[in-house]
C-alpha cells in the first residue's frame, strides 16, 4: 500500500535528520533525499550550496519527479533548482517547511502570498546563535578587544581600564523570539532592557521580559535612551527603512547598532553618515541591502564598522533544531492538528 504522503528534501541534509523525519512514520509517509541532486556544501547548515551547482539532464528528470510528486518539501528549493511551484512542476504540493524564519518577502516574490499552499518557518531556531552574537560584539567593544590585540602584537604590558555592559540601556526593535533571547542575556549583564512591539499591554513587557515596552510610535523615544540598539524585526513594507536618518538622529552620541534582522530595515546612506560623524560610536553588521556586500562598498573601510556574511544565525546544531519543528508539523499535519503545529507564516503579515 503507497503511503499517504510524500516529503522531498530539496536542500542539504544530514543523513542522521533524513533518517529521524523517516521514522515519525513510515506507514504513512515516504521521505526522498537524493544527495547528488543537490549542491555540496560549503559548512554544516547550508541550505544552498556552493554557487553555480547544475544538474545534468539524468538528474534534472529525477528532480522533476520528485517535485511532482511531493506533498510536501522540506525547503524552497534555492538558485536554479527553484522553478515555479505552483505551475504544473508540483500539483500536489500542500505544505513547506522552510530553514529560515524570514521568508515573508520570499513568499511574495514567488506569488504565493494569496495561495492556500501552507508554510511553516524555522522561527526561534536562530535565536540562540544570534544572541550570542550580539554580545559577542558588544563585550568586544566595550572591553576594547582591539587594545588587547594591539597589546599581543606589539608584545606591550599596560594596564588599563574599560567600560562594562552592566548599568547600560539596550533597545531591542522586535521583540520576537530573538529578541526575548537577546533581552534574557541582556539582564544576566545587569543592564536595563527597552523593547518595541505591535502590542502593548501592562502585562506585556513582563511576558517579554523587558523592563520597557514601546509601541511603533514610541520607537525614537526607546532610541534616545539606548546605549546599544539591536535590530532584529522581520523585513516587511512596516519595517523597511525603519532606521531612517530620523532615526539614527533621535539614538545618543557614539551608540552602538547591531543588525541581525535584514539589510532593507536600514537606510544605508543615512547609517554611513551617522557612522561618519560618530553619532553612530559602532555598527556590527551582519546583513545588507545587497548582499554579498559589493567590495567597493564604503562599509568596508569603516573603523567603527564589524561586518559579517550573513553568517551569525548559523550553528552546527541548526539542522537538527529544524528537524525537530519539522517532525512536530508533521506528526501534527498527519493527525489532523493543524492549530497546533508550529512557525505557521502568516503570509499577509509575512512572519
Amino acid at each position: 500500500m503507497p503511503a499517504e504522503l510524500t516529503i522531498f528534501i530539496t536542500s542539504p541534509l544530514e543523513a542522521e535528520h533524513v533518517e529521524r523525519l523517516k521514522a515519525v512514520d513510515p506507514e504513512r509517509v515516504e521521505v526522498l533525499y537524493e544527495p547528488d541532486l543537490l549542491p555540496p556544501v560549503r559548512y554544516i547548515a547550508d541550505h544552498n550550496g556552493v554557487a553555480g551547482f547544475e544538474l545534468n539532464a539524468e538528474q534534472q528528470a529525477r528532480w522533476d519527479a520528485n517535485v511532482k510528486r511531493a506533498d510536501i518539501l522540506f525547503d524552497f528549493p534555492g538558485g536554479s533548482l527553484q522553478g515555479d511551484l505552483m505551475s504544473d512542476a508540483a500539483p500536489q504540493l500542500k505544505w513547506v517547511q522552510t530553514t529560515s524564519a524570514g521568508v515573508g518577502q520570499m513568499i511574495v516574490r514567488m506569488g504565493l502570498q494569496d495561495s492556500d499552499l501552507l508554510v511553516t518557518t524555522a522561527s526561534g531556531v536562530h535565536a540562540g546563535p544570534l544572541a550570542e552574537y550580539v554580545f559577542m560584539v558588544l563585550l568586544n567593544q566595550v572591553k576594547n578587544m582591539a587594545l588587547i590585540e594591539q597589546g599581543r602584537e606589539e608584545r606591550t604590558w599596560e594596564r588599563y581600564c574599560t567600560d562594562e555592559l552592566e548599568g547600560k540601556t539596550l533597545a531591542i526593535v522586535g521583540a520576537g523570539r530573538i529578541g526575548r533571547r537577546v533581552a534574557r542575556i541582556a539582564s544576566a549583564f545587569g543592564m536595563r532592557t527597552l523593547a518595541t512591539a505591535r502590542t502593548v499591554t501592562p502585562d506585556r513587557a513582563a511576558e517579554l521580559g523587558v523592563d520597557e515596552l514601546y509601541g511603533p510610535d514610541g520607537l525614537h523615544e526607546m532610541l534616545g535612551q539606548a546605549d546599544a540598539v539591536v535590530l532584529c524585526v522581520p523585513h516587511t513594507p512596516d519595517t523597511e527603512d525603519m532606521i531612517d536618518a530620523d532615526a539614527l538622529a533621535a539614538m545618543k552620541d557614539g551608540a552602538m547598532l547591531v543588525n541581525i534582522a535584514r539589510g532593507q530595515v536600514i537606510d544605508e546612506d543615512a547609517l554611513l553618515e551617522a557612522l561618519h560623524s560618530g553619532k553612530i560610536g559602532f555598527a556590527a553588521l551582519d546583513v545588507f541591502r545587497s548582499e554579498p556586500l559589493p567590495p567597493d562598498s564604503p562599509f568596508w573601510e569603516l573603523p567603527n564598522v564589524l561586518i559579517s556574511p550573513h553568517s551569525a544565525s548559523t550553528g552546527y546544531g541548526e539542522n537538527g533544531r529544524i528537524t525537530d519543528i519539522f517532525c512536530h508539523n508533521l506528526r501534527c499535519y498527519l493527525d489532523g492538528r493543524l492549530d497546533d503545529m508550529w512557525n505557521v507564516l502568516d503570509k499577509q503579515r509575512m512572519y
